[in-house]
Protein backbone atom coordinates (compact mmCIF):
# COMPACT_ATOMS: atom_id res chain seq x y z
CA UNK A 1 0.00 0.00 0.00
CA UNK A 2 3.05 1.99 -0.04
CA UNK A 3 6.06 2.31 1.31
CA UNK A 4 8.45 5.11 3.11
CA UNK A 5 11.89 6.49 4.71
CA UNK A 6 12.17 5.55 8.36
CA UNK A 7 15.75 4.92 8.81
CA UNK A 8 16.21 5.83 12.17
CA UNK A 9 13.53 4.29 13.35
CA UNK A 10 14.35 1.07 11.38
CA UNK A 11 18.12 2.01 12.19
CA UNK A 12 17.74 1.67 15.81
CA UNK A 13 15.20 -1.60 15.68
CA UNK A 14 18.40 -3.11 14.11
CA UNK A 15 20.94 -2.16 16.24
CA UNK A 16 18.31 -3.74 19.24
CA UNK A 17 17.83 -6.84 16.95
CA UNK A 18 21.76 -7.19 16.38
CA UNK A 19 22.04 -6.77 20.28
CA UNK A 20 18.88 -9.35 21.32
CA UNK A 21 20.55 -11.80 18.80
CA UNK A 22 24.16 -11.56 20.12
CA UNK A 23 22.87 -12.22 23.46
CA UNK A 24 20.81 -15.36 22.62
CA UNK A 25 23.92 -16.77 20.90
CA UNK A 26 26.26 -16.06 23.90
CA UNK A 27 23.44 -17.35 25.95
CA UNK A 28 23.10 -20.60 24.44
CA UNK A 29 26.90 -20.94 24.10
CA UNK A 30 27.14 -20.50 27.19
CA UNK A 31 24.59 -23.13 28.43
CA UNK A 32 26.54 -25.51 26.15
CA UNK A 33 29.52 -24.64 28.24
CA UNK A 34 28.39 -23.99 31.79
CA UNK A 35 27.60 -27.05 34.48
CA UNK A 36 24.96 -25.49 35.80
CA UNK A 37 23.56 -25.41 31.89
CA UNK A 38 21.11 -28.47 32.18
CA UNK A 39 19.53 -26.71 35.59
CA UNK A 40 18.70 -23.57 33.67
CA UNK A 41 17.05 -25.67 31.19
CA UNK A 42 14.96 -27.59 33.54
CA UNK A 43 14.05 -24.09 35.21
CA UNK A 44 12.79 -22.97 31.46
CA UNK A 45 10.72 -26.28 31.34
CA UNK A 46 9.38 -25.80 35.11
CA UNK A 47 8.52 -21.84 34.05
CA UNK A 48 6.83 -23.26 30.78
CA UNK A 49 4.98 -26.06 32.25
CA UNK A 50 3.31 -23.64 35.09
CA UNK A 51 2.46 -20.78 32.60
CA UNK A 52 0.94 -24.09 30.03
CA UNK A 53 -1.10 -24.88 33.42
CA UNK A 54 -2.33 -21.63 34.41
CA UNK A 55 -3.61 -21.56 30.72
CA UNK A 56 -5.35 -24.99 30.81
CA UNK A 57 -7.46 -24.52 33.91
CA UNK A 58 -8.56 -21.00 33.40
CA UNK A 59 -11.92 -20.26 33.80
CA UNK A 60 -14.32 -19.72 30.42
CA UNK A 61 -16.44 -16.89 30.17
CA UNK A 62 -19.92 -17.26 31.31
CA UNK A 63 -21.18 -17.28 27.94
CA UNK A 64 -23.19 -14.49 26.40
CA UNK A 65 -24.02 -13.20 29.66
CA UNK A 66 -22.96 -10.01 29.06
CA UNK A 67 -25.48 -9.45 26.44
CA UNK A 68 -28.39 -10.39 28.86
CA UNK A 69 -27.02 -8.20 31.75
CA UNK A 70 -26.33 -5.13 29.42
CA UNK A 71 -28.46 -5.68 26.57
CA UNK A 72 -29.64 -1.72 26.46
CA UNK A 73 -26.30 -0.87 25.99
CA UNK A 74 -26.02 0.59 22.70
CA UNK A 75 -23.29 2.39 21.65
CA UNK A 76 -22.61 4.02 18.46
CA UNK A 77 -20.18 1.90 16.22
CA UNK A 78 -18.03 2.80 13.36
CA UNK A 79 -17.26 -0.44 10.88
CA UNK A 80 -13.94 0.55 8.94
CA UNK A 81 -12.38 -1.17 6.13
CA UNK A 82 -9.15 -0.04 4.34
CA UNK A 83 -9.62 -1.46 0.73
CA UNK A 84 -7.00 -1.14 -1.87
CA UNK A 85 -8.17 -2.87 -5.24
CA UNK A 86 -10.79 -4.99 -3.86
CA UNK A 87 -13.12 -5.17 -7.22
CA UNK A 88 -13.20 -8.89 -6.25
CA UNK A 89 -14.49 -9.01 -2.87
CA UNK A 90 -16.48 -5.62 -2.21
CA UNK A 91 -19.94 -5.91 -3.07
CA UNK A 92 -20.12 -9.23 -0.95
CA UNK A 93 -18.22 -7.41 2.09
CA UNK A 94 -20.47 -4.14 1.58
CA UNK A 95 -23.60 -6.05 1.52
CA UNK A 96 -22.25 -8.53 4.49
CA UNK A 97 -22.06 -5.55 7.00
CA UNK A 98 -25.03 -3.78 6.08
CA UNK A 99 -27.00 -6.80 7.11
CA UNK A 100 -25.65 -6.82 10.50
CA UNK A 101 -28.36 -6.29 13.27
CA UNK A 102 -28.12 -3.63 14.96
CA UNK A 103 -30.32 -0.18 15.18
CA UNK A 104 -29.71 1.71 11.81
CA UNK A 105 -29.70 4.49 13.47
CA UNK A 106 -26.84 4.09 15.65
CA UNK A 107 -24.24 2.79 12.84
CA UNK A 108 -22.10 3.48 10.16
CA UNK A 109 -19.71 1.30 7.24
CA UNK A 110 -16.97 3.66 6.09
CA UNK A 111 -14.98 2.17 3.01
CA UNK A 112 -11.67 4.11 2.70
CA UNK A 113 -10.33 3.31 -1.03
CA UNK A 114 -6.81 3.51 -0.94
CA UNK A 115 -6.29 4.92 -4.34
CA UNK A 116 -7.49 1.85 -6.15
CA UNK A 117 -6.67 1.17 -9.76
CA UNK A 118 -9.27 -1.60 -10.43
CA UNK A 119 -13.22 -0.71 -10.20
CA UNK A 120 -12.98 -0.42 -6.35
CA UNK A 121 -13.96 3.11 -6.33
CA UNK A 122 -17.56 2.50 -9.27
CA UNK A 123 -18.15 -0.64 -7.16
CA UNK A 124 -18.39 1.57 -4.39
CA UNK A 125 -20.14 4.56 -5.71
CA UNK A 126 -23.03 1.99 -7.13
CA UNK A 127 -23.47 0.42 -3.19
CA UNK A 128 -23.68 3.93 -1.82
CA UNK A 129 -26.80 3.85 -3.76
CA UNK A 130 -27.99 0.54 -2.00
CA UNK A 131 -27.31 1.14 1.45
CA UNK A 132 -27.52 4.47 3.21
CA UNK A 133 -24.63 3.49 6.60
CA UNK A 134 -22.20 3.21 3.65
CA UNK A 135 -19.49 6.26 3.64
CA UNK A 136 -16.82 6.47 1.32
CA UNK A 137 -13.05 8.24 2.06
CA UNK A 138 -10.69 8.05 -1.32
CA UNK A 139 -7.17 8.66 -0.53
CA UNK A 140 -4.90 10.10 -2.95
CA UNK A 141 -2.24 8.86 -4.87
CA UNK A 142 0.71 10.48 -2.34
CA UNK A 143 -0.91 9.13 0.93
CA UNK A 144 1.31 7.42 3.20
CA UNK A 145 0.89 5.13 5.94
CA UNK A 146 -0.37 2.40 4.44
CA UNK A 147 -3.34 0.88 6.67
CA UNK A 148 -2.89 2.57 9.75
CA UNK A 149 -2.63 5.54 7.32
CA UNK A 150 -5.99 4.33 6.00
CA UNK A 151 -7.47 4.24 9.31
CA UNK A 152 -6.41 7.42 11.07
CA UNK A 153 -7.29 9.54 8.05
CA UNK A 154 -10.94 8.56 8.36
CA UNK A 155 -11.27 8.14 12.70
CA UNK A 156 -12.10 12.23 12.52
CA UNK A 157 -15.22 11.27 10.40
CA UNK A 158 -16.74 8.63 12.08
CA UNK A 159 -19.47 8.77 14.88
CA UNK A 160 -18.79 5.80 16.81
CA UNK A 161 -18.09 5.21 20.36
CA UNK A 162 -16.63 1.44 19.23
CA UNK A 163 -14.88 1.03 15.59
CA UNK A 164 -14.63 -2.03 14.51
CA UNK A 165 -11.96 -2.77 11.35
CA UNK A 166 -12.33 -5.67 9.06
CA UNK A 167 -10.19 -6.48 5.99
CA UNK A 168 -12.15 -6.32 2.45
CA UNK A 169 -12.54 -10.01 2.44
CA UNK A 170 -14.55 -10.48 5.85
CA UNK A 171 -17.82 -12.28 6.10
CA UNK A 172 -19.55 -12.11 9.31
CA UNK A 173 -22.79 -13.20 10.65
CA UNK A 174 -25.74 -10.98 11.19
CA UNK A 175 -26.07 -10.90 15.03
CA UNK A 176 -22.23 -10.54 15.16
CA UNK A 177 -22.49 -6.78 16.69
CA UNK A 178 -25.20 -7.90 19.17
CA UNK A 179 -22.66 -10.49 20.60
CA UNK A 180 -19.83 -8.04 20.55
CA UNK A 181 -20.64 -4.40 21.43
CA UNK A 182 -22.45 -5.35 24.92
CA UNK A 183 -19.63 -6.38 25.94
CA UNK A 184 -18.09 -2.90 25.68
CA UNK A 185 -20.10 -1.93 28.67
CA UNK A 186 -17.40 -2.74 31.10
CA UNK A 187 -15.40 -0.11 31.22
CA UNK A 188 -11.74 -1.09 31.04
CA UNK A 189 -12.19 -3.34 28.44
CA UNK A 190 -10.59 -1.61 25.12
CA UNK A 191 -10.74 -4.16 22.39
CA UNK A 192 -12.11 -7.38 21.25
CA UNK A 193 -11.03 -9.72 18.51
CA UNK A 194 -13.21 -12.05 17.06
CA UNK A 195 -12.08 -15.61 16.13
CA UNK A 196 -10.84 -16.14 12.46
CA UNK A 197 -11.79 -18.61 9.90
CA UNK A 198 -10.56 -19.62 6.54
CA UNK A 199 -13.14 -19.10 4.01
CA UNK A 200 -11.48 -21.48 1.44
CA UNK A 201 -10.10 -23.83 4.01
CA UNK A 202 -10.28 -27.11 2.14
CA UNK A 203 -9.09 -25.09 -1.12
CA UNK A 204 -5.41 -27.41 -0.55
CA UNK A 205 -2.74 -28.19 2.22
CA UNK A 206 -2.02 -24.57 3.19
CA UNK A 207 -5.54 -23.16 3.52
CA UNK A 208 -6.57 -26.21 5.70
CA UNK A 209 -3.30 -25.62 7.49
CA UNK A 210 -4.01 -22.11 8.23
CA UNK A 211 -7.46 -22.94 9.21
CA UNK A 212 -5.83 -24.90 12.36
CA UNK A 213 -3.16 -21.91 12.85
CA UNK A 214 -6.53 -19.81 13.47
CA UNK A 215 -7.80 -22.06 16.16
CA UNK A 216 -5.06 -23.02 17.72
CA UNK A 217 -4.00 -19.09 18.12
CA UNK A 218 -7.30 -18.16 19.57
CA UNK A 219 -7.05 -20.82 22.42
CA UNK A 220 -4.31 -19.06 23.26
CA UNK A 221 -5.37 -15.26 23.28
CA UNK A 222 -8.58 -16.23 24.69
CA UNK A 223 -7.10 -18.02 27.37
CA UNK A 224 -4.21 -15.16 27.94
CA UNK A 225 -6.95 -13.31 28.43
CA UNK A 226 -8.77 -14.76 31.31
CA UNK A 227 -5.87 -15.40 33.39
CA UNK A 228 -4.73 -11.66 32.76
CA UNK A 229 -2.28 -11.70 30.28
CA UNK A 230 -2.16 -10.42 27.46
CA UNK A 231 -5.03 -10.77 24.92
CA UNK A 232 -4.02 -9.85 21.55
CA UNK A 233 -5.36 -8.34 18.38
CA UNK A 234 -5.47 -9.97 14.67
CA UNK A 235 -6.89 -7.31 12.78
CA UNK A 236 -9.66 -8.59 10.84
CA UNK A 237 -12.63 -8.35 12.93
CA UNK A 238 -11.17 -6.38 15.82
CA UNK A 239 -13.17 -3.62 17.76
CA UNK A 240 -11.63 -0.79 19.91
CA UNK A 241 -13.19 1.66 22.21
CA UNK A 242 -12.82 5.06 20.88
CA UNK A 243 -11.39 6.17 24.51
CA UNK A 244 -8.72 3.85 24.58
CA UNK A 245 -8.00 4.14 20.62
CA UNK A 246 -7.26 8.29 21.41
CA UNK A 247 -5.70 7.43 24.64
CA UNK A 248 -2.78 4.92 23.17
CA UNK A 249 -2.34 7.72 19.88
CA UNK A 250 -4.57 5.72 17.07
CA UNK A 251 -3.10 3.41 14.97
CA UNK A 252 0.84 3.56 14.54
CA UNK A 253 2.00 4.31 10.97
CA UNK A 254 5.53 3.17 11.58
CA UNK A 255 4.98 -0.34 11.64
CA UNK A 256 3.86 -3.19 9.36
CA UNK A 257 1.28 -4.82 11.63
CA UNK A 258 -0.93 -2.42 13.20
CA UNK A 259 -3.11 -4.89 15.23
CA UNK A 260 0.05 -6.50 16.93
CA UNK A 261 1.46 -2.75 17.95
CA UNK A 262 -1.85 -1.45 19.31
CA UNK A 263 -2.50 -4.56 21.05
CA UNK A 264 0.92 -3.71 23.07
CA UNK A 265 0.16 -0.37 23.18
CA UNK A 266 -3.46 -0.79 24.87
CA UNK A 267 -2.08 -3.16 27.55
CA UNK A 268 0.91 -0.41 28.20
CA UNK A 269 -2.26 1.90 28.48
CA UNK A 270 -4.14 -0.70 31.42
CA UNK A 271 -6.65 -1.71 28.80
CA UNK A 272 -7.85 -4.84 28.46
CA UNK A 273 -8.12 -6.99 25.60
CA UNK A 274 -10.46 -10.14 25.07
CA UNK A 275 -10.79 -13.05 22.68
CA UNK A 276 -14.02 -14.51 21.31
CA UNK A 277 -14.28 -17.90 19.71
CA UNK A 278 -17.98 -17.00 18.94
CA UNK A 279 -19.04 -15.42 16.65
CA UNK A 280 -16.24 -15.75 14.36
CA UNK A 281 -14.87 -13.53 11.31
CA UNK A 282 -14.36 -15.45 7.38
CA UNK A 283 -11.59 -14.50 5.30
CA UNK A 284 -9.87 -15.65 2.61
CA UNK A 285 -6.83 -17.33 3.24
CA UNK A 286 -3.25 -17.33 0.74
CA UNK A 287 -3.31 -20.53 -1.11
CA UNK A 288 0.30 -20.81 -2.13
CA UNK A 289 3.51 -21.63 0.00
CA UNK A 290 4.99 -18.62 -1.11
CA UNK A 291 2.62 -15.93 -0.33
CA UNK A 292 1.80 -17.53 3.29
CA UNK A 293 6.33 -17.28 3.47
CA UNK A 294 5.67 -13.47 2.89
CA UNK A 295 2.75 -13.05 4.70
CA UNK A 296 3.90 -15.04 8.20
CA UNK A 297 7.19 -13.40 7.83
CA UNK A 298 5.57 -9.41 7.91
CA UNK A 299 3.45 -11.13 10.69
CA UNK A 300 6.45 -12.42 12.61
CA UNK A 301 8.25 -9.11 11.84
CA UNK A 302 6.16 -6.68 13.60
CA UNK A 303 5.20 -8.93 15.85
CA UNK A 304 9.10 -9.00 16.96
CA UNK A 305 9.32 -4.95 16.48
CA UNK A 306 6.64 -4.03 19.09
CA UNK A 307 9.10 -5.50 21.62
CA UNK A 308 11.83 -3.37 20.49
CA UNK A 309 10.11 -0.47 20.18
CA UNK A 310 8.44 -0.39 23.73
CA UNK A 311 10.79 -2.99 25.27
CA UNK A 312 11.91 -0.05 28.50
CA UNK A 313 8.18 0.51 29.08
CA UNK A 314 7.89 -3.43 29.44
CA UNK A 315 10.82 -4.04 31.61
CA UNK A 316 9.30 -1.39 34.19
CA UNK A 317 6.33 -3.26 34.69
CA UNK A 318 4.03 -0.23 32.22
CA UNK A 319 1.46 -3.37 32.11
CA UNK A 320 1.39 -5.04 35.53
CA UNK A 321 3.27 -8.29 36.77
CA UNK A 322 0.55 -10.69 35.23
CA UNK A 323 0.90 -9.36 31.72
CA UNK A 324 5.02 -9.09 31.82
CA UNK A 325 5.05 -12.36 32.72
CA UNK A 326 2.83 -13.89 29.77
CA UNK A 327 4.63 -11.10 27.78
CA UNK A 328 7.80 -12.80 28.80
CA UNK A 329 6.75 -16.23 28.32
CA UNK A 330 4.93 -15.64 24.89
CA UNK A 331 8.28 -14.00 23.51
CA UNK A 332 10.28 -17.07 24.33
CA UNK A 333 8.18 -19.41 22.96
CA UNK A 334 7.17 -17.60 19.91
CA UNK A 335 10.73 -15.81 19.18
CA UNK A 336 13.28 -16.56 21.59
CA UNK A 337 13.34 -20.86 21.17
CA UNK A 338 12.92 -20.57 17.41
CA UNK A 339 16.05 -18.38 17.06
CA UNK A 340 18.22 -20.10 19.38
CA UNK A 341 17.65 -23.40 16.98
CA UNK A 342 20.40 -22.13 15.17
CA UNK A 343 23.15 -21.54 17.79
CA UNK A 344 22.08 -24.76 20.16
CA UNK A 345 23.10 -26.59 16.39
CA UNK A 346 26.26 -24.82 15.72
CA UNK A 347 27.39 -25.63 19.47
CA UNK A 348 26.32 -29.09 19.50
CA UNK A 349 28.36 -29.71 16.32
CA UNK A 350 31.49 -28.10 17.57
CA UNK A 351 31.69 -29.06 20.73
CA UNK A 352 30.29 -32.53 19.54
CA UNK A 353 27.70 -32.34 22.24
CA UNK A 354 22.98 -33.00 22.01
CA UNK A 355 21.16 -29.70 21.31
CA UNK A 356 20.66 -28.37 24.81
CA UNK A 357 17.67 -26.95 23.87
CA UNK A 358 16.10 -30.34 23.29
CA UNK A 359 13.80 -30.37 25.97
CA UNK A 360 12.54 -27.17 26.05
CA UNK A 361 11.44 -27.73 22.51
CA UNK A 362 9.85 -31.15 23.42
CA UNK A 363 8.04 -29.72 26.17
CA UNK A 364 6.77 -26.76 24.04
CA UNK A 365 5.58 -29.12 21.15
CA UNK A 366 3.57 -31.62 23.27
CA UNK A 367 1.98 -28.30 24.95
CA UNK A 368 1.21 -27.10 21.36
CA UNK A 369 -0.09 -30.15 20.55
CA UNK A 370 -2.61 -30.04 23.26
CA UNK A 371 -3.61 -26.96 22.56
CA UNK A 372 -4.05 -27.68 18.98
CA UNK A 373 -6.25 -30.39 19.84
CA UNK A 374 -8.22 -28.52 22.49
CA UNK A 375 -8.84 -25.06 19.96
CA UNK A 376 -10.05 -27.20 17.16
CA UNK A 377 -12.29 -29.04 19.47
CA UNK A 378 -13.54 -25.75 20.59
CA UNK A 379 -14.13 -23.67 17.31
CA UNK A 380 -15.17 -26.42 15.05
CA UNK A 381 -16.68 -29.02 17.42
CA UNK A 382 -15.16 -31.71 15.65
CA UNK A 383 -15.53 -35.13 16.52
CA UNK A 384 -12.47 -36.83 18.26
CA UNK A 385 -11.33 -38.83 15.48
CA UNK A 386 -11.41 -35.51 13.02
CA UNK A 387 -9.06 -33.85 15.96
CA UNK A 388 -6.25 -36.75 15.62
CA UNK A 389 -6.19 -36.21 11.44
CA UNK A 390 -6.27 -32.27 12.04
CA UNK A 391 -3.74 -32.21 15.08
CA UNK A 392 -0.84 -34.67 12.64
CA UNK A 393 -1.92 -32.26 9.21
CA UNK A 394 -1.65 -29.46 12.09
CA UNK A 395 1.90 -30.26 13.64
CA UNK A 396 3.49 -30.53 9.62
CA UNK A 397 2.25 -27.34 9.01
CA UNK A 398 3.00 -25.31 11.88
CA UNK A 399 7.20 -26.09 11.10
CA UNK A 400 7.06 -23.63 8.95
CA UNK A 401 6.80 -21.18 12.07
CA UNK A 402 10.35 -21.91 12.78
CA UNK A 403 11.86 -21.24 9.54
CA UNK A 404 10.02 -18.04 9.59
CA UNK A 405 10.79 -16.81 12.94
CA UNK A 406 14.66 -18.10 12.78
CA UNK A 407 14.54 -15.93 9.65
CA UNK A 408 13.04 -12.44 10.54
CA UNK A 409 15.36 -12.26 13.83
CA UNK A 410 18.35 -12.84 11.81
CA UNK A 411 17.76 -10.76 8.77
CA UNK A 412 16.40 -7.70 11.27
CA UNK A 413 19.73 -7.77 12.96
CA UNK A 414 21.38 -7.96 9.31
CA UNK A 415 20.06 -5.15 6.82
CA UNK A 416 18.35 -2.36 7.58
CA UNK A 417 14.89 -2.15 5.89
CA UNK A 418 12.39 0.24 4.35
CA UNK A 419 8.91 0.28 5.74
CA UNK A 420 6.78 -1.27 3.18
CA UNK A 421 3.23 -1.78 3.72
CA UNK A 422 2.25 -5.54 1.62
CA UNK A 423 -1.25 -6.03 0.32
CA UNK A 424 -2.66 -9.70 0.34
CA UNK A 425 -4.54 -10.58 -3.29
CA UNK A 426 -7.98 -11.44 -2.06
CA UNK A 427 -9.55 -13.42 -5.36
CA UNK A 428 -13.05 -14.15 -3.98
CA UNK A 429 -12.42 -17.67 -3.60
CA UNK A 430 -13.96 -19.52 -0.48
CA UNK A 431 -15.67 -23.22 0.09
CA UNK A 432 -18.87 -21.49 0.56
CA UNK A 433 -20.26 -18.08 1.81
CA UNK A 434 -19.75 -18.67 5.11
CA UNK A 435 -22.87 -17.60 6.87
CA UNK A 436 -25.78 -16.91 4.09
CA UNK A 437 -26.07 -15.91 0.41
CA UNK A 438 -25.83 -11.88 -0.33
CA UNK A 439 -28.45 -10.51 -3.01
CA UNK A 440 -28.93 -8.20 -6.03
CA UNK A 441 -24.75 -7.92 -5.69
CA UNK A 442 -24.24 -9.37 -9.25
CA UNK A 443 -22.30 -7.53 -12.07
CA UNK A 444 -20.73 -5.48 -9.09
CA UNK A 445 -18.08 -7.98 -7.82
CA UNK A 446 -17.13 -11.51 -7.68
CA UNK A 447 -19.18 -13.42 -5.43
CA UNK A 448 -17.21 -16.49 -4.05
CA UNK A 449 -17.91 -19.76 -5.57
CA UNK A 450 -20.07 -22.12 -3.85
Amino acid sequence: MGEIDFNEKGEGRRIKAATLLTLIYGGVFLLHLSSWGIRVIQAGIALMVVHFLRLFLARSHPGHSSEREYQDYQPKVSLLVAAKNEEQVIANLVAGLCQLEYDPELWELWVIDDNSSDRTPEILEQLKHKYPQLKTLNRDADSFGGKSGALNQVLPLTMGEIIGVFDADAQVSKDSLQKVIPLFAKPRLGAVQLRKEIANANFNFWTRGQSIEMALDIWFQDRRAKVGGVGELRGNGQFVRRSALFSCGGWNEQTITDDLDLTLRLHLDRWDVRCLFHPAVAEEGVVGWWQLWHQRNRWAEGGYQRYLDYWSLIVRNRVGVVKSFDLLIFMIIQYILPTAVVPDLLAAYILQQPPILMPLFSTSFAMFTMVMIMGNRQSYQLPWYRLLWHTILGSIYMTHWLFVVASVTHRMSIRPKRLKWVKTIHQGISDSLAFEDYDEIDGLGSQSSK
